[in-house]
């Protein structure tokens, strides 16, 4: 003990520098081994050296080998012996909302020969135990399910790469992504994959710029499991052998084989998020039957892909035909007499019989095709104007023929067909479309008819026979398309673009007969006309006919009367006459008497004279001047006397005439009575 007292008091102060030496390192390995972990973190130890070494293969050491630990630091204040141990942080893996997390495992057994995923087992939970991982048997690469939206774990840097759509967690051992990462330029692109297939897939309704709305579904096609069954080129879980028992029994219809189809059986793998699920339950790579409805789903993008389509979506007044290319054997139930192709039950391969009617179907269209057949009375235009109704007459145009004469006709017609809806399945099977059914044969079986028909006419006598050529056709057509199952419901001749020269002709000839037309006409309002004011005027002179005919009857009375009349004064005047006469002769008498006396008393000229003034003075009228001037041998004698006398004797008989005639002549005895 002295001896030990006495080297350290010889040695004192290099003892206090090496022990403060000592202090110094013990400081610096404590305070290199105390390591701080964040919330949101995870501490990566690696061992530096070590007695033993990992297995070749092996990136993660479990038994203490040097290399990375298998055990994480857990957030906090952590102690690891530096500097046996390095620590270093790594985030904690975070996925954001709307996003997927996709594992790559970097530890565990190799893949099987042909698998792309790892399989997976229960107790490996989110990843975050790599432990559990790796003695459970996981398997190296893509791990087949995703971390979904929200997840916040601790899975090991190196045992796992995450990839999400932002960012990469963890540190890769392949040299190429190890490069990458040091640069700072691991992204999903460097796996592959495009950042959108890092979101979560939704399948939801498509709205576009007109206001129309879209159904969509989702086709699945799986890139991991079991191949296709030879000669399949779908998968469907549990194959077809439900629908073969369900047929089997005798009450079973159509319409069950049809909707046994439809139900999917996405139930049983989550719908394809369960990617493990989905393979002990029978799933296969390729085209999957069932497609996704309307949802949200997280799917493993190495392993699954999504195509959106629309939704099949039956109007009404239509029906679908489906032609099948996955299902049941091919069995045809169309029977002997019916000679173009084959109809199936549903389930089958084939055209089904039973066609699907107004409604809305999540069906596959790489597994089913539908055509889409009208029920309503469908309307085809041969012209430019095409039917708003569908668009199956877009292709067809004026019908052009020539007449016999070789006059060039454009020909505007409209056909009306009905499809019914039981026997939409046979129409599609001779056809194979809609679109073949106008394009092939109504195309031929109208525009030859017309062609032929006109051909063999007169163009005057198409013209005037229009009608008749109509009636013709609509027959012709209806027995063409009987054949096809097809009802013909109407054809009509709309429109006939007629030639120049024979316009020309015909509108002269028209012009001629409608001014013959017209003729006849006036002629016959001329001929109206007169019978009209014929009825007029006698309508008129009704009242006419009616006094005339009264007249004639007074004349008539009158006539009578006068008659009557006549014969009284007939009779009177016989009587007065013979009365007269007797005293007219007896004044004649007595007159001559008197002249006689006149001429014996004043002699025979102053008779004469005397007589005549007598008379011109009754008259009361001058018959000859006051001054008569005669000439009777010159102023001598008598005429100059008569010059004188006359005026003197005719004041004198004017003043003195009696205003009896009778008094005014002398009497038998000369002298006036």
């Amino acid at each position: 003990m002295q001896a030990i007292l006495s080297f350290l008091e010889g040695h004192s102060t290099s003892l206090w520098f090496w022990l403060i030496v000592l202090a110094a390192i013990a400081w610096i390995v404590v305070t290199k081994s105390i390591r701080t972990i964040g919330p949101v973190e995870v501490g990566l130890v690696r061992k530096r050296f070590g007695a033993r070494k990992l297995t070749a293969g092996s990136v993660v050491a479990f038994n203490g080998e040097a290399g990375y630990q298998a055990r994480l630091l857990m957030p906090g204040v952590q102690f690891k012996l530096w500097p046996v141990y390095d620590v270093t942080r790594h985030p904690m893996v975070q996925i954001p909302a709307g996003q997927i997390g996709v594992v790559i495992a970097q530890v565990g057994q190799p893949l099987p020969v042909g698998a792309k995923s790892g399989i997976f087992k229960k107790e490996f939970g989110n990843f975050q135990d790599i432990e559990a991982f790796v003695m459970g048997g996981g398997e190296k690469g893509v791990q087949r399910p995703v971390l979904p939206p929200g997840t916040v774990v601790p899975i090991h840097p190196v045992g796992f790469l995450v990839i999400t759509r932002d960012a990469v967690y963890g540190v890769p051992v392949d040299d190429e992504y190890a490069t990458l990462e040091r640069k700072g330029a691991l992204k999903a692109q460097s796996f592959g994959l495009e950042p959108v297939q890092l979101e979560v897939v939704r399948i939801e309704p498509r709205f576009f710029q007109d206001g129309k709305v879209v159904d969509m579904i989702g086709i699945v096609t799986t890139f991991d499991g079991p191949p296709l069954p030879k000669g399949a080129i779908a998968n469907r879980i549990g194959d077809f052998v439900d629908l073969a028992a369900l047929e089997s029994q005798p009450t079973a219809k159509d319409s069950d084989l049809v909707e046994a189809i439809l139900a999917v059986k996405n139930e049983e793998h989550n719908n394809y998020q369960d990617f493990q699920a989905f393979l002990d339950h029978g799933g296969r790579i390729g085209l999957q039957h069932d497609p996704l409805m309307y949802g949200a789903y997280n799917l493993n993008p190495f392993l699954v892909a999504v195509e959106m389509v629309p939704m099949l979506v039956v109007n009404q007044g239509e029906v679908a035909v489906l032609k099948a290319y996955v299902g049941l054997a091919t069995e045809d139930t169309s029977g002997a007499d019916f000679k173009f192709g084959s109809l199936v039950r549903p389930g089958h391969r084939g055209i089904w019989q039973e066609p699907l009617r107004t409604g809305k179907y999540a069906i596959n269209p790489r597994c089913y095709s539908a055509e889409i057949v009208p029920t309503f009375i469908l309307t085809l235009n041969w012209a430019d104007a095409t039917s708003t109704a569908h668009n199956l007459d877009k292709g067809l145009k004026q019908i052009t023929a020539k007449s016999k004469e070789g006059f060039v006709f454009n020909i505007d017609l409209q056909v009306q067909i009905h499809v019914p809806d039981t026997e939409a399945p046979k129409v599609i099977s001779i056809v194979g479309t809609m679109l073949n059914l106008v394009t092939e044969v109504l195309q031929a079986a109208v525009g030859n008819h017309f062609r032929d028909k006109l051909q063999s006419m007169p163009a005057i006598d198409f013209i005037e026979k229009r009608q008749d050529v109509q009636n013709q056709a609509q027959v012709h057509i209806t027995e063409k398309l009987k054949d096809y199952r097809i009802e013909t419901r109407g054809v009509y001749i709309q429109d006939v673009v007629f030639p120049q020269q024979l316009v020309e002709v015909l509108t002269t000839r028209e012009i001629a007969n409608q001014q013959q037309e017209t003729y006849k006409a006036e002629e016959k309002a001329q001929g109206q006309r007169l019978e009209l004011e014929q009825a007029r005027g006698k309508a008129d002179m009704q009242s006419d006919l009616a006094r005339s005919s009264i007249g004639i009857d007074i004349a008539k009375n009158k006539a009578m009367g006068v008659q009557a009349e006549a014969d009284g004064e007939s009779y009177r005047l016989d009587k007065v006459g013979r009365a007269s006469a007797v005293k007219t002769e007896a004044d004649g008498l007595a007159i001559a008497k008197g002249l006689a006396a006149q001429q014996e008393a004043i002699g025979k000229d102053q008779t004469a004279l005397v007589n005549v003034v007598r008379a011109l003075a009754e008259g009361h009228q001058r018959f000859v001047p006051e001054n008569l001037a005669l000439s009777l041998g010159g102023d001598a004698g008598l005429g100059g006397s008569l010059n004188a006398l006359v005026p003197l004797l005719m004041g004198r008989l004017q003043r003195e005439a009696p205003k009896d005639d009778t008094a005014a002549l002398p009497g038998p005895n000369g002298k006036g009575e």
